[in-house]
């Protein structure tokens, strides 16, 4: 973040300096159908792979332990959760830009509700992040009149102190033990 700041500091292009600073912070306002029709398969797809390896991510759960106990060792499937991640995490930042703390507070806020079973946790977390971004959006429009705040400003305002209260309860445990 601050190289990033050195640099839009000492840029001399004030619309690409506007374009830098949004996308840092993440906004919907320049959304377009041709990248909505690139970005939405693969989140779709993303989601549905994770889904099909709701098993695997329950035994995940457990710790490594206890799956090579159970004949399954966990860090090739790992290794392969995290390069999909990377990548539609990259798709999305790319068409977005940053939009903290919905992937960070919505998952945990739907395990409590659901509970840990990623069968159910996957499908309500990705609907859910999805609704709550819509609304987020058009809050976004209708807040200052005239001008659209960046959407990740109002995530992180809401999320932050959302992830605080999460780390500091001391009834959560995040999915693990």
């Amino acid at each position: 973040g601050a190289f990033s700041s050195f640099i839009v500091y000492f840029a001399n292009n004030k619309e690409g300096m506007q374009t830098i600073a949004y996308w840092m912070m993440g906004s919907f306002a320049g959304a377009k159908w041709e990248t909505l029709a690139v970005i939405g398969p693969i989140v779709v797809l993303a989601v549905m792979f994770f889904w099909t390896q709701s098993r695997m991510l329950n035994l995940m759960l457990l710790g490594d332990e206890s799956a090579l106990i159970l004949g399954t060792d966990l860090h090739i499937y790992r290794q392969i959760y995290l390069l999909v991640s990377s990548l539609i995490v990259g798709f999305v930042v790319y068409a977005a830009g940053m939009v903290g703390f919905v992937g960070l507070v919505v998952p945990h806020v739907i395990r409590m509700l659901v509970g840990t079973d990623h069968k159910k946790l996957i499908p309500v977390s990705a609907l859910t992040g999805a609704v709550f971004l819509v609304i987020a959006d058009g809050l976004c429009r209708v807040i200052i009149p005239r001008t659209e705040l960046p959407i990740g400003i109002l995530i992180s305002l809401i999320g932050a102190p959302c992830f605080v209260y999460l780390m500091i309860k001391k009834t959560y445990g995040f999915g693990g033990n």
